[in-house]
């Protein structure tokens, strides 16, 4: 009876030693069946990283981890029905899932934080069940799944987020407040919807193929931003005022208006091109200062930028439909006016409109006349109105003398 005495102790402090040990690895822990994931349950924190592997089949549940030090990782386990963690709140590496064909299933209800996501080729994974909802991450990329909501991801803050190709995703809201490095969204369902209400500033922004963005609160771009053949009729950053990069409205065919009230730099180049029915770009009124390229071209009939007094690169206006009056609004500013620094060109009634480059510097014809009624220059456009002809040439020559 002594000896037992002793010996249950004994057993107890071997057996503690032994689930200790399988706590923690230096490598990574490899999952071969739903047992193997139970023989960690009593695994409070898992020091290491663990990884699905390829032939696992049906669910898999790590029940009773509260955190992963490493990487939560599932790759081409083809078999792999479900994931969960009823408990696990933090997994401080990656959480990595990709070439998972036949997953239907996340459920974490109580997972708050991860260093990344990484998801990619889920094709049938449709929802999320994220209860308290993932609110830290460095990095999220999620593409090429069949997710039709995001709810259980509202991030505060986020270093990179890329959210592309997924066909049936048509909602996108989050709180967010700054995205430090960039942020990517495109090609996922035909009526997405990106909302952003608490978003204040970001370094890139890139939008493409989305119906609706709502970035109200923005009102600083330390990079550059885009929108590209994105759906939307309007879109407006009524609290931006300063572009450290380019701004650029590319091949947004249903847009009709642009709206950036307070919106007074834009370091680099600013470009509104082949947005098809925009009529009129008047939507910079506060715009003082283009550190690159002013590039418009597209069908619009007038463009105003009321506060403008400098434009460090070129500039250049290109529109089918007459634009004389904007042309001869923007002609005096280049030259000795010293507003427009890089080479000038105005033309309208052009039948295929193009970018900086594409017709010759010093063209300022807002109606689409002849080359001959403008006089052109390497430097700065010099146009002589009402001079055609002989006379014209002769006063051209005394122009640019």
């Amino acid at each position: 009876m002594a000896a037992l005495r002793y010996l249950v102790p004994a057993l107890a402090v071997a057996g503690r030693a032994i689930a200790q040990s399988s706590c923690s690895n230096a490598a990574t822990t490899t999952l071969q069946s739903a047992g193997d994931a139970s023989a960690l349950a009593a695994c409070s924190t898992f020091s290491g990283s663990i990884a699905i592997a390829t032939g696992a089949t049906d669910q898999m549940a790590l029940d009773g981890i509260r955190t992963i030090t490493g990487s939560l990782t599932a790759d081409n386990a083809t078999q792999l029905t479900g994931l969960s963690g009823s408990s696990l709140e933090i997994i401080a590496d990656s959480f990595s899932l990709s070439s998972l064909t036949v997953l239907t299933t996340l459920n974490f209800p109580r997972l708050v934080e991860v260093g990344t996501m990484d998801w990619t080729a889920l094709p049938a994974l449709q929802g999320l069940s994220f209860t308290t909802g993932v609110q830290q991450a460095g990095s999220v990329s999620i593409q090429n799944t069949q997710l039709n909501t995001l709810d259980g991801i509202n991030l505060q803050k986020v270093d990179q987020m890329t959210i592309a190709n997924n066909p049936y995703l048509n909602v996108i809201n989050m709180q967010l407040g700054n995205i430090t490095q960039s942020l990517i969204i495109e090609a996922n369902g035909r009526n997405v919807s990106a909302t952003f209400p608490n978003l204040e500033w970001a370094y890139n922004m890139t939008f493409r193929n989305v119906s609706q963005i709502s970035i109200p609160s923005l009102a600083s771009i330390n990079g550059s931003m885009g929108f590209y053949n994105n759906f939307f009729s309007s879109i407006s950053g009524p609290n931006l005022t300063t572009v450290g990069g380019s701004l650029s409205f590319v091949s947004n065919e249903a847009m009709t208006n642009l709206s950036f009230p307070e919106l007074t730099t834009v370091g680099g180049g600013l470009q509104v091109a082949n947005n098809t029915a925009l009529q009129s770009v008047d939507g910079f009124g506060a715009l003082k200062t283009v550190g690159g390229a002013l590039d418009f071209n597209g069908n619009f009939s007038s463009v105003s930028l009321p506060a403008i007094s400098d434009i460090r690169g070129a500039f250049n206006l290109q529109s089918t439909s007459d634009i004389s009056s904007s042309c001869n609004h923007f002609q005096p500013l280049s030259g000795s006016n010293n507003v427009i620094k890089g080479t000038y060109t105005c033309s309208g009634g052009e039948s295929n409109p193009g970018g900086t480059g594409t017709l010759s510097p010093g063209t300022n014809s807002g109606s689409g006349s002849s080359a001959s009624s403008s006089a052109k220059s390497s430097a700065n456009g010099v146009y002589i109105s009402g001079a055609t002809g002989l006379m014209g040439v002769v006063a051209a020559i005394f122009g640019m003398l």
